[in-house]
């Protein structure tokens, strides 16, 4: 692979820029930082990049201004923080991008506007919008608000959902760490940084370590995951260190910097992209041998009669996750029941829906055109 074509060819970025390094490790907003961040950032679209940026911060600034040097453990804490934080983040922004004529607008998500589908479309609209009117949509978790944001704290998570909002070519994670490495470099002397890789190999999970700061939350295994996710839409992912100098013009001029992982031919269509963006499915399905073997490797529809067990509160419509008898996720899909019908008709032929349900609805349960196979 030739790494610099591939990468010069990306003209649609998505920019991570994690908590430590704007936040000069919570100590409050580094503003020297900052006005780097916007000087590269302007040089890329002068370029002909379109360009989307997830901060994190907000928390970690509202930490700074309240004096606490210990991420807080209680929701209302952390929400406060945030709403603190996010006023003095986005007016620092702001200010280095009008030097360069650049019209910044903010974008605040919650995992609950990717999940739902009207609220995604219109998420993706408004950013799509946004990037034709040639502004930088600067996106982050609404933490002032959102419950399971905060509990999953990761921005990485983020940014690949929105890389899949609009289909961007390239997302650039920026840490405090090289790059992926085959071993936690902290802790091993023979760590050795991965250049390149693709981004559905299940060792580069293993690989990953924990947050290393206390201001931050995502380790490297979300930067791992996140990656993962992009690859869905076919966005190929860079993990590099924001410590570099002019590390995202360097990256665009095709230096081997950072770790590049690249997606699968394939490339889900956008429905499939939505039902595999989502993080907090409403139920289980549990599937015996033949059924997993249908969906898995023969590109069938799930079946009635292939599944042992149904979990969870879930109605006609919901996405719900789908795991082999060794308890492995295999798939996640819009389910055509609802789970008190499911429980009746788990392990029957789909002939006999009528006679116990009183109905004879689909005759399967996730639909193939509905189901996102892993």
């Amino acid at each position: 692979m030739n790494r610099k074509k591939y990468i010069q060819k990306s003209q649609r970025w998505i920019v991570k820029i994690g908590s430590a390094l704007l936040t000069q490790d919570g100590k409050g907003l580094d503003y020297d930082a900052i006005s780097d961040w916007a000087e590269q950032i302007a040089r890329l679209r002068q370029k002909g990049i379109e360009l989307v940026l997830v901060s994190s911060g907000s928390v970690a600034e509202g930490m700074s201004r309240m004096g606490w040097t210990k991420r807080p453990s209680t929701l209302a804490k952390l929400q406060a923080a945030a709403a603190i934080g996010q006023t003095g983040l986005i007016e620092a922004y702001e200010r280095q991008f009008q030097q360069y004529q650049i019209q910044a607008a903010q974008i605040l998500l919650t995992h609950d506007d990717i999940s739902n589908r009207r609220r995604y479309l219109n998420a993706r609209n408004t950013l799509r919008t946004l990037l034709s009117l040639n502004t930088l949509p600067i996106v982050n978790e609404n933490d002032t608000v959102a419950m399971d944001e905060i509990r999953l704290g990761d921005n990485d998570t983020l940014a690949a959902l929105v890389s899949n909002l609009i289909e961007a070519d390239l997302l650039i994670i920026l840490t405090d760490q090289k790059g992926l490495y085959t071993k936690d470099p902290r802790h091993h002397d023979d760590a050795t940084l991965i250049s390149e890789g693709s981004a559905t190999d299940p060792d580069f999970v293993s690989f990953a370590g924990s947050a290393g700061t206390n201001i931050g939350t995502g380790g490297m295994a979300t930067k791992v995951t996140a990656a993962q996710r992009a690859a869905l839409s076919g966005c190929a992912t860079v993990i590099v260190s924001g410590r570099e100098k002019n590390v995202l013009n360097r990256l665009q001029q095709g230096e081997n910097i950072g770790t590049l992982l690249i997606p699968d031919n394939t490339q889900l269509v956008a429905r499939k992209q939505w039902i595999a963006g989502h993080l907090n499915p409403l139920g289980k399905l549990w599937l015996d041998q033949g059924a997993t073997d249908a969906i898995k490797n023969n590109g069938k529809s799930l079946l009635s009669i292939g599944v042992t067990k149904a979990e969870g509160e879930f109605n006609r419509g919901d996405v719900i996750n789908c795991f082999d008898f060794d308890k492995n996720l295999i798939a996640s899909g819009l389910v055509n029941y609802p789970k008190k019908d499911i429980d009746k008709i788990c392990g029957i032929s789909s002939n006999k829906f009528e006679e116990i349900l009183g109905y004879h609805g689909e005759k399967e349960l996730i639909h193939r055109d509905n189901l996102v196979v892993f």
